[in-house]
Formats: structure tokens, sequence, C-alpha cells
């Protein structure tokens, strides 16, 4: 049955979440306010002593809790926000928590759960394993199984959102623009939203390679995804929920996906704004309203961003930094083909100009020729354009590299080279979960037949890791490895015609 939005909006009206939840401050942006054009508002949620909205929804869905219920106890899967939310919630009201977390959730947030009480058990490697494992848990042991997104009493917690922002705002919103992961977040804010204010947009905004909303809106239902980029890990989910679903797809004027590059540039521009580093999850429903500033498609007037945690691994910041000049468009990477002669350098950085250089990477590869990745900085993004033009007229042959996943994730990093012999190679761009063994477990499922030509891994933080890992094909059969890494089970791309790899790692 469709939810009653009149009933959802009395829950969130007598919502109790103030006794764990701080009424989060709504500021203006003045900075982004100018860069923008229209007046920008942070709802800062990030400020949440748990730092994200999460403590809203399990502090609601805790205090609805019967006696009976607080006696049995509570378990939850989550890789960190709602986990600390569920546990915070339950010392408050003297019950057990059990929280279920993958094996690949960062330390950090294991401990953030342990120092507010409550207690881990480390399942999977994903979020759907631990999900499994605590429903089991709660099946044999009769304590209390508390959704993430899809229970009411959590949605109306998180709609108290909402209600701030129009209690707090000095004028009608034109826009709302909030993160899209289960659903939770947008339904509460949207519902008491739109009953008091209609003609405020809202906005849904998500992750490219998370796009669970977009997918089930053009589906007409809710429909899981084959596969889930993890970057942006507090909305990596792989389905919607039912409740959300019905809720989203009533109040949601727009669903938009923006890229990881454009995530770490809402990042920065937060820091810039706030001097906080949020967690890119936090910097989601920036990066959205940005986008559609850039294509023009942006509501005028006031609009209002949720930022909505800042649980971010110290180590991630670095990989966020190095991107976010990327997805501001202030940064390119390009390939370049010089000749192998005197003065050939010298013109190559006549036709760069006064362009700061941000990277240089050369190997000589031939006598005739040399490729080198160059990474410059950039005024504006529509600059990339004159700089292409620039080097072919010098008569140097270039490739935009800027959007390629291979150059950025690893080829920047590497020392370069090719292989030196004649037997074909085939390349490959993996996911790994990133947890002890993974490594072991991929070369035991391996045939020994297959000789690794490549290998290039890079720690970013997160619960997943990027392996770029090329393979010797001395019978040309490349399908039966095709099938057999097929078997193993890691998300992969095969990159064997990646104009990058031709350029500086192919035979």
């Amino acid at each position: 049955m469709p939810v009653n939005l009149s009933d959802l909006k009395a829950r969130i009206e007598a919502a109790d979440v103030y006794a764990l939840a701080k009424r989060t401050p709504l500021e203006l942006a003045k900075g982004l306010s100018a860069q923008l054009g229209r007046n920008v508002w942070l709802k800062r949620e990030d400020l949440q002593d748990v730092f994200s909205f999460k403590i809203r929804g399990a502090a609601n869905r805790m205090a609805n809790l019967t006696d009976e219920e607080k006696l049995r106890g509570v378990c939850a899967a989550s890789a960190g926000n709602h986990a600390q939310g569920v546990a915070a919630s339950a010392a408050h009201y003297g019950t057990k928590a059990v929280i279920f977390m993958p094996i690949t959730t960062p330390p950090i947030k294991v401990e953030a759960v342990h120092a507010r009480g409550g207690e881990t058990r480390l399942v999977g490697d994903s979020y759907d394993a631990a999900c499994d494992a605590a429903l089991d848990y709660a099946k044999e042991t009769g304590a209390v199984f508390v959704h993430p997104f899809d229970e009411i009493d959590v949605i109306a917690g998180q709609g108290t959102v909402g209600k701030e922002i129009l209690e707090q705002m000095p004028r009608t919103p034109a826009a709302i623009y909030s993160p899209f992961g289960g659903g939770g977040l947008i339904s509460g804010i949207g519902t008491w939203v739109k009953a008091q204010s209609p003609d405020t947009q809202i906005i849904a905004v998500e992750p490219a390679g998370a796009s669970t909303f977009k997918t089930s809106r053009n589906a007409g239902q809710p429909t899981a995804l084959n596969r889930v980029d993890k970057f942006a890990d507090g909305v990596a989910v792989k389905m919607v929920g039912t409740n959300t679903f019905d809720i989203a797809n009533r109040i949601a004027d727009n669903a938009i996906t923006v890229t990881n590059d454009e995530i770490c540039a809402a990042v920065k521009d937060v820091f810039e704004a706030t001097r906080t580093v949020v967690e890119p999850a936090g910097a989601l429903a920036l990066a959205g309203l940005i986008a559609q500033v850039r294509n023009g498609t942006a509501p005028d007037g006031d609009c209002v961003v949720i930022i909505s945690g800042a649980n971010v691994n110290f180590d991630r910041i670095g990989h966020m930094v190095e991107r976010a000049e990327l997805g501001a468009g202030g940064e390119m990477l390009f390939a370049a083909t010089i000749p192998e002669k005197p003065g050939a350098f010298l013109n190559f950085c006549r036709a760069l100009g006064a362009r700061a250089v941000t990277e240089f990477n050369y190997r000589y590869a031939k006598e005739a020729e040399a490729h080198v990745l160059v990474g410059v900085k950039l005024a504006a993004i529509s600059e990339r354009s004159n700089v292409l033009s620039a080097m072919q007229d010098e008569g140097i042959s270039v490739a935009d590299l800027s959007e390629d996943r291979l150059a950025k994730r690893h080829l920047r990093h590497m020392v370069g080279g090719r292989t030196g012999v004649d037997i074909p190679e085939v390349v490959y761009r993996f996911e790994f979960p990133e947890r002890p063994g993974a490594l072991t477990d991929f070369l035991i499922n391996l045939d020994a037949r297959w000789n690794i030509s490549l290998f290039h891994y890079r720690n970013h933080g997160s619960s997943t890791g990027h392996v770029l890992c090329g393979f010797q094909v001395p019978k040309g059969d490349a399908k039966a490895l095709h099938e057999q890494l097929s078997k193993i089970g890691y998300p992969m791309v095969q990159e064997t015609g990646n104009v990058a790899y031709r350029y500086f790692l192919g035979g």
C-alpha cells in the first residue's frame, strides 16, 4: 500500500529526536553564493555529535520502542553512519545494540561504534552480506532490526531536517538538494516541505555509479543495481527501499547524477566555505547544485544544500584532493606524442604557454617519438579545447585523458614501461574488497597458466581497492581468460583498447 503522506507528516511533527540530535545551523555560504549566482544555504548535518543526520532517524526509532522491545535489544547493518546513530541511541535508551558491518569497513568507523557503546560483528565484503547476517541474528535472538532507511519512524526522524529548514529560512527556498542513498532523508524532508511549501523543488542527487533512485524511477519500481560504485560509501546502496521509493517518487521533482570527480570538487568547495572536510556523500548535494548551475537547469532563488555527514577517513583525503581539480575543471590530464629530436620538447612547452604544469611523466619508448603524460592547471573546464588546439597547431598529437579512469586511478601513479616481449597482453581494471586476503583469493582462483605481466594497486582509504592487472595470453585465448576472471566475482572492466594503455603501457 502507498505510504500515507499526511500520516508521515504527523509523525515528523511528533518525532522525538532532540534528546540525541542537534538542531543544526543553516548557513549562508557567501563565497559559493557569489560563485553560483544565487543564495546557497548549507544545512550542516555534519555538525551532529555522530557527524551525520543518521542520528535523527535512529533516535526516533529507538524512542518508539516498547519496554519489551528494549529488553530484547536492537541490531542493525551499516558501514558507518547508521551504525553510530543506532549505537548512540541504544545507549541513551538503555538497550543493547549489535551492529553488523562489512569486513571492509574502515577501523575508524568500527571504533566509533564501540565508543558509543555498540557491539560490532564484521561479516562479508558488502552491506548486503552484513544485512543478511543482522536479519538472521534478529530471527535467532528476537532483537529488533532497525533498518537504515525504509522504516517509517526512521524516515520521520530524518524529516525533522526539512522542518528545521523551513523554520530557519528567511524566505521560501526555491529548491532543496538532498543526497540519495536508500532514500530515507529525502523522503522525510520532501514529505514535510511539499506539505508546507509545494513550490519548493526537491532534487535528489546520486553518484553516477550508484544511481539506485534514478534507475528505479525509470523502471517504475524498485530495481537493484548490477554494480554499485562505493566511492561515496554513505549512499552506496544497491536498491532503494519499498517505502522510500514510493515516497520519493511522489515528492522529488528531479533526480540527477554527478561524477566522483564532481563530488571531490564539491568536498573542496565545502572546505573552503566551512573549513570542514566532509565525506563524499556529505558533499553530494552541493555537487548536484553546481552541476545544474553549469548546465543552466538550476532554479533561481535560494537553494538549500544538505551537508549530510563528515565521517571521512583521513587516508581518503589525499585521493579527494587529487581528484577535486579535475572535477572542478581546474585541471586537465592529457597524453601527447612528440618527436624524439632536439627542440621538440621546447616546442611542446611553447604550446603549453604560461599554464602551470601539475605533473609531467615521460619514459623513453622508441627512437622515433615520445609519449608524455601531462597535467596542467586550467582557469575553466572550457579551456581544455584551447590546450588541445595549441598542441595540434604545433603538430603534436594529443588525447584528452581527463575523464579516463585508467589514467586517473593508475597510470599517473605508475613508473610506466612496456612489456618488451612479443607475447600478447590483455589488461583489466578490477575492484578488490579492501580486506586481508583479497589478493590471495584472487590468485588462488586464477589458473597458473596465466602469467601476470602488470600489476598496480593504490590504497584510497575506502572499502574498495582499485587494481590494474595485465595477463600474457600466448595462445591468443583471451576469451578463456575472461571467462575465468568472471568466475572470481570481482567487478572488472577490460582496458586493453584504452587509449591511455596504448600510449604508455601497450606492447
